[in-house]
């Protein structure tokens, strides 16, 4: 009889419903154990403040086997019903975009608002050289190596080395991808590198290609890169004002300034751009400039990319102010007002309002095509090289839309 009695009140317990009408979402930390794990589950009203938990748990050889991570408990569920949830480790899996163009900062900045990282910890590891040769990279830095993807994540088994390591692995397996039967001439890190630009210039997702067939024709042809978007990363501070005195800045990442790619990626490019590098468009394009619809007109030669830019960018002038500079530099891609800091907003995700470049000094005197062809980088500014005459006789800053000279 009290044999019966007693499996009577433990079977009461085990089968006994929860008061709760909704699913509760409760998170079991590491190393919790059954006792601990009765505290959390009575705070959330999920059972009552009985022993009969842990003696059930015993019983049933469960209380050694309870899985840490974040659970939904459903409504009404039975002390026996969590128990089997925890053993199995049934746990909530969710989802985390982080989507191309991003840099550290901005994919600490979305991890962290969502809890699952300390933002300070993720970028101070990210750039931790001894971290990262244990991830197999021999860089100072993992940018342009956090590959961009829809991670799914539980509670409880995340850290910040845990998802720097995830993401540094989905890179290094798109990398094999990528690269199976399609060696490059170029180093992983300079692919990776121009991809970071290439993602950061591009609109339109189909004019990847065409974009890198640029970049790397104007690399074959030892000309600058010219590329805002590598300009403003390397600003210490940027308020979305491009300015002249920013192109002159002299910093490891101004393409106006220096030859060549620069030291790493600016920021972590998709599948998409790396393949574009890798398997360029085949044109002879050296300029674009953004249509204003997300896409790009291309040219050979600086004659028609100077009637482009009239075309494109010379009409969002004010009309009061169309006494403007329309010549252009002899070699420059025309980073786009499109994508020329395709900088989203950690808060919102959403593209941000463009650079527009925009005047601090007077533009240096025009000089003649064949003029600034002889002189070359001799005769160069820091950051900025020599204007041309346009047909029109009139001057223009080298990048995006005219500059209104003083009245």
């Amino acid at each position: 009889m009290a044999v019966l009695s007693g499996c009577y009140w433990l079977a009461s317990f085990a089968y006994a419903p929860a008061p709760t009408r909704e699913p509760t979402l409760v998170l079991i930390p590491k190393g919790a154990g059954a006792g601990e794990i009765s505290t959390i589950l009575r705070e959330r009203r999920l059972l009552a403040d009985d022993l009969r938990f842990l003696l059930l748990a015993r019983l049933t050889g469960k209380a050694d086997r309870l899985q840490a991570g974040e659970y939904s408990i459903p409504a009404r569920a039975t002390p026996l019903a969590i128990l089997r949830l925890l053993e199995e480790g049934r746990v909530v899996v969710k989802t985390v975009t982080i989507r191309e163009g991003l840099n550290i900062e901005k994919i600490a900045a979305i991890l962290a608002r969502e809890g699952w990282v300390d933002a300070q910890r993720f970028i101070a590891l990210a750039r931790d050289p001894e971290f990262i040769q244990t991830l197999g990279i021999d860089q100072e830095s993992l940018e342009g190596y956090l590959f961009p993807d829809t991670y799914r994540l539980t509670r409880g088994d995340v850290s910040e080395e845990a998802l720097l390591r995830m993401m540094t692995r989905r890179f290094q397996r798109i990398w094999r991808e990528v690269t199976a039967g399609n060696p490059s001439a170029m180093s992983r890190h300079d692919v990776v590198t121009l991809a970071s630009i290439v993602e950061k210039e591009t609109g339109a997702a189909q004019e990847r290609p065409q974009i890198a067939r640029v970049f790397l024709n104007r690399l074959a042809r030892n000309m600058r890169l010219q590329s805002d978007p590598t300009v403003i990363y390397g600003l210490e501070e940027f308020d979305g004002d491009l300015t002249r005195r920013h192109l002159r800045l002299k910093t490891p990442y101004n393409t106006y300034v220096i030859k060549g790619l620069p030291p790493g990626p600016i920021c972590n490019p998709g599948r998409e751009a790396i393949e574009a590098v890798l398997e360029p468009a085949d044109n002879p394009y050296l300029f674009f400039v953004s249509k204003n619809d997300g896409t790009h007109h291309f040219s050979i030669t600086l004659k028609e990319h100077n009637r482009a830019v009239n075309k494109y960018q010379r009409k969002k002038v004010p009309k009061e102010k169309e006494k403007v500079a329309v010549a252009e530099q002899p070699t420059m891609p025309a980073a786009t007002e499109q994508t020329a800091d395709k900088q989203e907003a950690p808060e919102t995700g959403q593209v941000l309002v463009p650079a527009r470049v925009t005047e601090e000094a007077p533009a240096p005197e025009a000089v003649s095509m064949a003029e600034a062809e002889e002189k070359q980088d001799a005769e160069r500014l820091p950051g900025q090289e020599q204007l041309q005459e346009s047909e029109q006789g009139q001057e223009k800053h080298p990048n995006q839309e005219p500059v209104p000279e003083p009245i």
